[in-house]
């Protein structure tokens, strides 16, 4: 499935209903998130997805889950701050650290 983000979103939007499952694409454009930052949100606990998976195997994750996350100001405003949290905390490795001037 190739699709953009954009027809992702369209196709989405305009279904009677989700389908039961959403791959992790769909469900990042549902909850309002990135794709790249769906892992962060599962490191954290903030979603789950069905079954067990292999940490590199295809995640699928219950549609009425992702809906009931979307709907739920707490829980975005919660996720929204771990993600935040993560960009920063990783921006923050990658910056040299101030050398000190020599004497």
């Amino acid at each position: 499935m190739n699709m953009t983000n954009a027809e992702m979103l369209r196709i989405l939007l305009s279904a009677r209903r989700l389908p039961a499952r959403l791959h992790t694409q769909a469900a990042a454009l549902v909850l309002g998130f990135q794709e790249h930052d769906i892992p962060i949100l599962i490191r954290a606990k903030l979603l789950k997805p069905l079954g067990n998976p292999a940490a590199n195997a295809v995640k699928y994750f219950a549609a009425v889950d992702v809906e009931e996350c979307a709907r739920d100001a707490a829980w975005l405003n919660k996720a929204t701050v771990t993600i935040s949290r993560h960009w920063s905390l990783k921006n923050m490795k990658r910056q040299p650290s101030a050398e000190l001037p020599e004497t």
